[in-house]
């Protein structure tokens, strides 16, 4: 819940401080970013967590004790008089009850303690928000709600969302039934002989190849099961698949599946514009498939900027900056 702070705006308006920090401790990166007092992005700096050879994640445990590891190195730089004006950080995956992981609580006492230091507000948010502020970096302000698709290795939702001052009402309509889309795309290039992630270099392999085939992919009721897809494939790599052929089929799956369930989604809640963000959006052969299919032609498809569609704490860091610009607390 937001509600006006009036000393806190008293407070901006005496102090002549310019920076907003934001932090992100996902389940496989540690980000900061500075953002100004008009909005714009000074400093993002990211590390990926390691997963050893032939592994296909890390265990939470071995996650917090990266992002420990990580988070002075992204802040050396810092100066003692760097004049900060607030700090945010996602302290937990989702904004809904009960939404849960230990790896966020680690920003969340880095960004609490920052804030404590500095005597400046501390603002909580989400990973999931932080996402669809940075996928709305070019967008105007609107009113309407918006379907949103959240994919990466450990999401794959479609919501139905809308924003306000400071972040996002959300509510899951669709997603995976089983294997989140990026489970698949590492599990097939694992099995191709990719490090993890496996992203960029079946992408690349994909981009070998001009197959029109598919794995078959089941959805309903705005469902997709990526379990059968994950099967498939492997049973295509027995059979001695080439493997450009099969990546390139990994993608066709995806945007296929996708395109079918927002069209969907589009009929029952009457939306104008669809969302695409996470690791898996960034994808250059799944956005061409979506912006080249006719029947998306009467909605709006926006997608995160590239090089933030994998996670990173710009989107935590303008979420502070909405709260600063507009003198409101979340709560």
């Amino acid at each position: 819940m937001l509600k006006p702070s009036f000393l806190l705006l008293k407070f901006y308006q005496k102090e002549n401080r310019l920076m907003i920090i934001g932090i992100d401790t996902s389940c496989y990166t540690t980000s900061v970013a500075i953002i100004n007092d008009d909005g714009a992005l000074l400093s993002e700096r990211r590390l990926v967590l390691q997963v050893k050879p032939g592994e296909r994640g890390l265990r939470q445990s071995e996650a917090v004790f990266q992002h420990l590891q990580n988070l002075p190195r992204l802040v050396e730089d810092f100066k003692a008089d760097t004049p900060i004006i607030a700090v945010a950080a996602s302290t937990k995956p989702r904004p809904v009850p009960g939404s849960y992981l230990p790896v966020f609580k680690v920003g969340a006492a880095m960004g609490s303690t920052l804030a404590h230091l500095a005597g400046t507000p501390f603002f909580e948010t989400s990973h999931q928000e932080g996402h669809l502020r940075v996928g709305l970096l070019n967008q105007k302000p609107t009113e309407e709600n918006f379907l949103a698709w959240h994919l990466s290795g450990g999401t794959t939702e479609l919501l139905l969302a809308k924003a306000f001052a400071g972040g996002f009402n959300v509510k899951k309509v669709g997603g995976s039934s089983d294997l989140q889309v990026g489970q698949l795309v590492d599990r097939i290039g694992v099995a191709l002989g990719a490090g993890f992630p496996a992203g960029a270099f079946l992408e690349e392999l994909a981009r070998q190849s001009d197959s029109t085939e598919s794995l078959p992919v089941v959805t309903k009721d705005l469902a997709i099961s990526f379990s059968g897809p994950d099967s498939a494939g492997k049973r295509l790599l027995d059979s001695g698949i080439n493997p450009p052929e099969l990546a390139r089929r990994v993608f066709n799956c995806i945007s296929r599946s996708l395109t079918k369930v927002t069209l969907e989604a589009v009929d029952r809640f009457e939306v104008k514009t669809v969302l695409f963000v996470g690791g898996v959006a960034s994808n250059e052969l799944i956005r061409t498939a979506l912006l080249k299919d006719f029947t998306l032609e009467r909605v709006k498809l926006v997608f995160a900027p590239k090089e933030l569609s994998s996670d990173n704490a710009v989107g935590v860091g303008l979420i502070g900056f909405d709260l600063v610009r507009s003198g409101l607390r979340r709560e």
